[in-house]
């Protein structure tokens, strides 16, 4: 039987000193406007231009959705937090914030794993690529994203809420997570830590095992090509790889491992719930033309429609 009786819990929040929490405030807002304006633009262009048409593009325009979704979850509670005294958050917000964080985290990393198949098949083989991955496909594979994550994330949620908590009720922490709400359990947490870590790792690790064995055979099948050939196959390629270094690399770290926290936790997680959201946009613009150009006509349309 659960016999909780803790009703909210305390967050810690990032800093206890005030004049850094102030700085903090204005740079995270900024962060998190910069986040909804950039994938807000990517997915607008997407939708609106006739040019951008292929698989890429429609797997990057659920990827800024995401984005836009997973920061959310997180960042406004930051930015608030940062202005006031006493941080805390009632016991089913914490774990509605739990479920939806590694809700759209999973989905997220299944859905690079979809996009790096993409770029594999689409370079290895190109004449059978409108075939093979085609529309139904990719329908597919962003329903299996999120149907992924949400399996994920029930399993992360039902670990967790069913452990008792009695008190203390502060969470080290600018957000709930597993780790930091399993510290905080009156009861021996040991199962179940690791069976949290062998649900995050087993995605993560597998997806990211898929990911490098996907750009190995990329890399042998592009030896046959011309120099010119393997330089635009691979420009295609590293706005993604970039992606999933700054995704994967935090999410490894914080996740594949016992239910235990350290004092970096705090700031890689910054990295992956709001640094990488607003980063990917510029990632993905400054490394394609034919994004720049959509953007440039999208533009171009809205002063003709406003001259008029």
């Amino acid at each position: 039987e659960n016999k909780s009786n803790v009703t909210e819990f305390i967050l810690r929040g990032l800093t206890q000193d005030k004049t850094v929490a102030k700085v903090c405030f204005s740079l995270f807002l900024l962060f998190y406007i910069a986040i909804i304006l950039g994938n807000l633009l990517i997915i607008i262009t997407i939708k609106t231009s006739g040019q951008l048409k292929s698989p890429m593009y429609f797997f990057l325009s659920y990827l800024s959705f995401l984005d836009i979704s997973y920061s959310t979850v997180t960042a406004p509670k930051l930015i608030y937090d940062l202005l006031v005294e006493k941080k805390t958050i009632s016991f089913a917000g914490c774990i509605a914030q739990l479920f939806a964080c590694h809700f759209f985290g999973c989905a997220e990393i299944f859905l690079l794993t979809a996009m790096a198949y993409d770029r594999c098949i689409a370079i290895c083989k190109p004449l059978h690529y409108p075939n093979i991955v085609n529309k139904h496909v990719c329908g597919w594979l962003v329903a299996a994203s999120w149907v992924g994550g949400f399996v994920h994330s029930t399993v992360q949620t039902l670990l967790t809420i069913q452990l008792p908590f009695c008190g203390p009720n502060e969470i080290d922490h600018y957000f709930c997570d597993v780790h930091p709400l399993l510290k905080l359990a009156c009861a021996d947490t040991y199962l179940v830590g690791v069976t949290v870590a062998a649900n995050s790792g087993v995605i993560s690790l597998s997806c990211f095992v898929f990911l490098v064995v996907s750009y190995a055979v990329i890399l042998v099948s592009l030896r046959a090509r011309s120099s010119e050939g393997r330089f635009k196959a691979l420009y295609t390629c590293t706005s993604h790889i970039t992606v999933v270094l700054l995704f994967f690399g935090p999410c490894i770290f914080i996740y594949m491992r016992p239910s235990t926290t350290f004092l970096a936790d705090k700031m890689v997680s910054v990295f992956y719930t709001v640094i990488t959201p607003m980063l990917n946009p510029l990632i993905y613009t400054l490394r394609n033309g034919e994004v720049k150009n959509a953007m440039k006509k999208l533009w171009s349309r809205k002063v003709k429609q406003r001259e008029q």
